[in-house]
């Protein structure tokens, strides 16, 4: 994500700005489910009020080393992963094999008829299982076909199927419900307003952190991913797009439209996109024939060509650094918002208008760090949430560099403005590796982060530096991995232990001399 200050500038120490979005709730019965042909589950839920208490082993990871045996009778997964920061982001005892969700949409800021088609493996012998669910109004769940018990519990769903679920065993669950495209939730980092981000004539998404519980019932943490298959029907005039490709698009004898997309690739919950609008969809190529789609307000076409067109020279210029783009597709999709931030969305990006109809230096600076993310923080996700200074600190640092040979901010100089605040942000933010799950989007892991690269770069130098850069997103394409294993990474490419290196850099209360600069100095802090 790129946190843009006011007037639309991205980047530099500057405190992050506000979203706005505007919420309320309403409610439609499952009868609506079936008119308007949304999933609708047979069999009754049962629904039940009061507390769910925590699973017995409350860090069990899916599929991690907490796994129960074959043999263990059936009980609770556990309701969250233990991130330290988020510790019921996520769910233990299963994984997901692939989410199938069904949008019904109406109008803007109206709730309209929803569901969810789960496909998971049960990691262990099952009596109960969470989902990720807050808000919405809740319809039907079924497990196998069958009822199951649902209970909400603050932001869990706890799901009791009919029958036990075996350790190994392929299960599916159906959720039907009711969606709110007006809820969202609020930060105070640069994330603000998060959830459900409304247009004009329809929405975009911003799930980021941990706000796709409020658009589906999903396994929510980072390190977790799955295929999307998403179902969307619009009203006549109205278009829909969603990760990765579209499959099919039937217009209906009612004159309404249904979208078929395929994500092509698993995805992690905060990163999923789904948006509705007057869209012209705009495409090209990139490097080796990649399909480049953009996705544009029919108003916008015009004013943000100039910017978008710049694509193709982003991702050639990526691939000589980082090597070909992980993905199958790529494009940007322009949002008629207010919404002051950029989101690195798989595979299509959402950018507000305002990113693109500045100058062309601040333009290319938010599309650049989005497109970057898509090798580090989409392709190699982060592990938790402490490690999310590889994602934004990545991101930051190959944005600035593009920007210092473009017209934009020197180098050089942009890290040592950094360098100066450093023990500042270490203060107010913690240090780059050591967020709270309060200061996870503040100016440390932006440019804070990026000057743990440059102070890598100066300390093995530029050409160990690129092969370090180009290891790490080959080795974990397509993988989880975090901190330790980047230090790891590092110190065999250059051939020495970078430990104790990236340690004080990462962790602690100082920041350290900057290799190659001893003129640099940090700034005294202020409380």
């Amino acid at each position: 994500m790129e946190i843009t200050p006011p007037g639309g500038r991205a980047g530099g120490p500057v405190a992050p700005p506000t979203r706005r979005r505007r919420v309320r709730r309403t409610r439609r019965t499952a009868l609506v489910l079936a008119l308007t042909g949304a999933v609708v589950i047979p069999g009754a839920i049962v629904l039940a009020t009061g507390g769910h208490r925590s699973s017995t082993r409350p860090g069990a990871h899916a599929g991690g080393p907490f796994a129960a045996s074959s043999g263990a009778p059936p009980s609770p997964g556990a309701p969250g992963l233990g991130d330290p920061l988020m510790p019921l982001d996520g769910n233990g005892g299963y994984t997901v094999r692939r989410y199938t969700l069904d949008f019904d949409w109406r109008a803007a800021k109206t709730p309209f008829a929803a569901g969810a088609t789960i496909s998971a493996t049960a990691t262990q012998a099952l009596s109960r299982f969470d989902l990720d669910f807050a808000g919405n109004t809740l319809h039907e769940v079924t497990v196998d076909g069958r009822a199951a018990r649902a209970v909400r519990d603050g932001d869990e769903l706890v799901v009791t199927p009919a029958r036990p679920i075996p350790d190994g065993a392929t299960f599916t669950v159906r959720v039907a419900y009711t969606a709110d495209p007006t809820q969202h939730r609020h930060r105070d980092d640069a994330i603000q307003d998060y959830g459900w981000v409304p247009t004009p004539d329809g929405t975009v998404l911003c799930a980021q952190p941990d706000g796709a519980k409020m658009i589906f019932p999903v396994n929510d943490h980072p390190s977790l991913r799955a295929p999307v298959t998403f179902r969307i029907t619009t009203p006549p005039g109205l278009g829909a797009v969603a990760n990765g490709r579209l499959v099919e698009r039937v217009r209906r004898p009612d004159g309404r439209t249904r979208w078929t997309y395929d994500s092509e690739e698993p995805v992690a919950a905060q990163l999923v996109q789904m948006a509705i609008g007057r869209f012209t969809f705009v495409d090209s190529t990139g490097p080796r024939g990649l399909p480049v789609r953009d996705v544009v307000p029919q108003g916008l076409v015009a004013d943000t060509e100039e910017y978008r067109a710049l694509t193709p020279d982003h991702l050639a210029w990526l691939e000589r650094r980082l090597g070909p783009y992980p993905f199958r597709r790529y494009g940007v999709l322009v949002g008629d918002t207010d919404l002051p931030v950029a989101v690195e969305t798989q595979s299509l990006p959402v950018l507000p208008m305002a990113d693109l109809l500045g100058d062309r230096v601040h333009a290319e600076r938010d599309l650049v760090h989005e497109l970057t993310h898509h090798w580090t923080g989409d392709s190699v996700a982060i592990r938790r949430w402490s490690d999310l200074w590889l994602s934004e600190g990545h991101a930051r640092f190959y944005e600035r560099l593009y920007s210092d040979t473009h017209g934009g901010p020197d180098m050089e100089a942009a890290m040592r403005d950094a360098y100066e605040q450093h023990d500042q942000w270490r203060h107010d933010d913690g240090a780059p590796a050591e967020p709270s799950a309060e200061t996870l989007f503040r100016q440390m892991r932006y440019d804070g982060s990026a000057l743990v690269l440059y102070a890598l770069r100066e300390k093995v130098g530029e050409e160990t530096f690129e092969r370090i850069e180009r290891s790490w997103v080959t080795t974990y394409q397509g993988r989880a991995a975090g901190t330790r294993d980047f230090v790891a990474l590092a110190s065999r490419v250059a051939g020495e232990d970078l430990k104790p290196f990236l340690t004080s850099w990462l962790y602690g209360p100082h920041t350290p001399p900057m290799p190659g600069h001893p003129d640099w100095e940090v700034t005294p802090v202020e409380d």
